[in-house]
């Protein structure tokens, strides 16, 4: 079953940006740049590792580099349950 992202927030994970620059195939002397975005955990980052993985196995383009950014949005000790709102006028 496919979580939330607020579940994975709240469990630690973070949005995971990365900008692959890769050699173009058919012209390896032209780069060329991917965006990838996904919920990961740092600092291992496990799924961007597995993605580096998969592009090297199964995608012609042959890697230049990679760029990274990783952003916490929300921990658990930043979430509170509301229950109730009262208004001053």
């Amino acid at each position: 079953m496919a979580q939330s992202e607020t579940e994975l927030m709240l469990k630690g994970y973070g949005l995971t940006t990365a900008e692959f620059f890769y050699h173009m195939p058919d012209y390896i002397h032209v780069l060329n740049t991917f965006i990838w975005q996904e919920y990961d955990l740092a600092p291992d980052h496990p799924k961007l590792f597995e993605f580096i993985d998969f592009w090297q196995r199964e995608i012609d383009g042959p890697l230049h580099s990679v760029k990274f950014t990783h952003r916490k949005m929300i921990a658990p000790g930043e979430w509170r349950n509301m229950v109730g709102e009262f208004r001053v006028n």
